[in-house]
Parts: structure tokens; C-alpha cells; sequence
């Protein structure tokens, strides 16, 4: 199977410019739904939101479930200030740091989207002394409305109210250098290497040794997927989620990052040496990591009980939860393995 790298960077940029975080991810979700019909993958959705697709294999009786996500981080109006200014509550795992002066959507009830910029309240250089000592958190953060308004009545006339989401501009960019940077790389960049392998699958015919379920979960960012409607049938399970770079770690921005262990507990060592064993012989790239502070929709189907045999591995993502970047390096990598892993016998 050749693997397009210019495919997976194309759906890698419609995907991050969707807006979803995580709670509201019906558009992106609906994108899905409109992939599977194109390429002709019979699917369903739970009553969490989240889709399965499946293609048939050989073996109907023991089946393979990969699953990426496409909820993001993201954050919801807490309080309406009386001078027309919004705070937040924050959607997901990150600091407040990592969003100061990002431009923002905000999403209300009635469909319509406002402008807006994260930033301190006490952001004039010329008015505020010793502004940059101050503690970045929900008292000192706040949005300015791209709008005329002057007071709470203003923004709550418009439309604006407590519990909107709001969104984050992604600043997408593709380089030359072959880098992709891009806000919500976790986990859209492994969410377009899944729309590619499928699509090749089905552009080529490729039969699969076990009938193979694509989960698109919505809600793994606040800790849970789709994870109740696992196929009875699942033997394996294998997460598709980016791999954390950082002091101390393996996992750089060109190789496949193939997990040992994260905040959950060691993956099943098994199917991880089965991975690393199928990387080796098809030279493809890849570095096996721990992650101490993270946790993927497989560590959450198995604390909720699925007797499954799980993994995970993804591109290399850096500056996680923050100003993400990879390289096509490494979704190539990822590609490969994923290809090669879903051709492959069970463990």
C-alpha cells in the first residue's frame, strides 16, 4: 500500500479546522459519517456521538478495533464581566499558559459565532506594571469580544451566554521542511492516518485478515471515549493518539512512537513487541516510550472492564497540548505500521 503523505496532511487540515471541542463535536462527527459513506464503510453512531466504522474481514468471529479521536481542547464561558469581557472554564488537560493571546470562536446556543482574543485582563503594557508576574489562571484570563460591547447586558442581547463553548484557532501551517504545525495535531493527525489507511483499503480492495472496527471517539480528552460499544467480538485493541516528546523521552517528530506504558499501567507487552517486531522487519521507524502523564481511550476501555488485548502508538507530537508540530516523517511511519499491523495475525 503506498502511503500519501500529501493525502493524510490535506485531511490533517480540514480536520483541525472544524471546530470540536470536547462536548461539541457533532460537525467533526458529521465529517466522519461523510467520509464513511464516500468510501463506502458501513458505520454507526452511539448515543455518546461517537462513530464506528467497520470493513469485514476474513475472520468474522475475532475482530480488530483502532480508534483515534477527534475531540480537541477547548474551553466554555464561565462568567459574562461587567465590562463586556468573558472568562473561562477550561475543556481538557492544559495550561492556561499555553492559550494567552490565541484567537478564539466562541459558539452560542443559537448557531451564531463571535470573534475573540485570550488574553490577560491586564494586558496594556503602558497601564499594568509588572504585568508579567502576574499568575496566568481563570481570575487573570479573559476574552475580548470582537464586538461593541460595553457591559454584560451587551453580550447577554447578543446571544452569549454561560456554557458556550469556545474554540481555538488551529494556525495550521504545512513546510517545505516537511513539518505540520498546527493546534490539535492530538489527535487529528492520527484520526487523517486512520482516513487514509481506509481509504487505500477500499481504493485498492485490500482484504483484512479480521473483520476491523474504526472507532472515532468525541470524548477522550476529559477521559472517556466510546469505549461501551466495543464489538463483543474484539480481541485487540490498539489506540491511535499522538506520542508525547519532551526531557526524558524516545519519541521524536519523525519516527512512530510505540507506547510501553502510560498513567494507566504497562500496555500488553504481547502486542507491543508485536508492533516492534512488524516495525523492524518492514524498516519502518518507530521508538518504543512511557508516557508518564497521559492516558488514551485503551487505558480507558480497560479500566471500564473490556477484556481486550490493547496498544497504542501515534505520530510524534511536540509541545503537546500546546503549539503542536510533527513531521510527514512520522505520519508516513505511523501509516505503515498501522498498514502493516492490520494485515498481521492476531497476537
Amino acid at each position: 500500500m503506498e502511503i500519501r503523505t500529501e493525502e493524510i496532511v490535506s485531511y490533517i487540515k480540514e480536520l483541525v479546522h472544524i471546530p470540536s471541542p470536547s462536548g461539541n463535536t457533532e460537525a467533526a462527527i458529521e465529517f466522519m459519517k461523510s467520509f464513511f459513506e464516500e468510501n463506502q464503510v458501513s458505520f454507526k453512531t452511539s448515543n455518546k456521538g461517537a462513530v464506528i466504522a467497520t470493513i469485514p474481514g476474513e475472520n468474522d468471529s475475532k475482530h480488530r478495533l483502532l480508534t483515534a479521536h477527534v475531540d480537541t481542547l477547548g474551553a466554555m464561558v464561565k462568567e459574562i464581566k461587567s465590562d463586556g469581557r468573558l472568562k473561562l472554564d477550561l475543556i481538557g488537560g492544559f495550561y492556561w499558559n499555553t492559550i494567552e493571546g490565541e484567537y478564539c470562536s466562541i459558539h452560542t446556543n443559537s448557531g451564531k459565532t463571535f470573534s475573540g482574543t485570550i488574553m490577560m485582563h491586564q494586558t496594556a503594557a503602558h497601564v499594568y506594571k509588572g504585568m508579567n508576574e502576574l499568575k496566568r489562571d481563570q481570575k487573570n484570563m479573559v476574552v475580548r469580544v470582537d464586538e461593541e460591547f460595553h457591559s454584560k447586558k451587551d453580550v447577554e442581547e447578543a446571544g452569549i451566554s454561560i456554557g458556550d463553548f469556545v474554540s481555538f484557532y488551529p494556525r495550521f501551517e504545512q513546510l517545505d521542511s516537511g513539518f505540520v504545525k498546527s493546534r490539535h495535531l492530538d489527535d487529528k493527525a492520527s484520526v487523517a492516518i486512520l482516513m487514509h489507511v481506509i481509504k487505500q483499503i477500499k481504493t485498492h480492495s485490500i482484504k483484512l485478515p479480521y473483520t476491523t472496527h474504526f472507532l472515532i471517539s468525541n470524548n477522550e480528552e476529559i477521559g472517556y471515549g466510546g469505549n461501551s460499544n466495543i464489538p463483543i467480538e474484539t480481541v485487540e485493541y490498539l489506540a491511535v493518539d499522538m506520542g508525547a516528546i519532551g526531557d526524558g523521552q524516545s519519541t521524536d517528530e519523525f519516527t512512530v512512537s510505540i507506547c510501553a506504558k502510560d498513567s494507566g499501567g504497562p500496555y500488553h507487552y504481547g502486542l507491543r513487541k508485536h508492533l516492534v517486531a512488524l516495525a523492524e522487519k518492514q524498516n519502518i521507524g518507530y521508538k518504543v516510550d512511557i508516557y508518564p502523564y497521559y492516558g488514551s481511550d485503551a487505558t480507558a476501555a480497560i479500566r471500564a472492564g473490556a477484556d481486550i488485548v490493547h496498544g497504542l502508538i501515534g505520530p510524534g507530537i511536540d509541545a503537546s497540548h500546546a503549539f503542536e508540530r510533527t513531521h510527514i516523517k512520522s505520519l508516513k511511519n505511523t501509516a505503515e505500521l498501522i498498514h502493516a499491523y492490520l494485515k498481521s495475525p492476531l497476537v
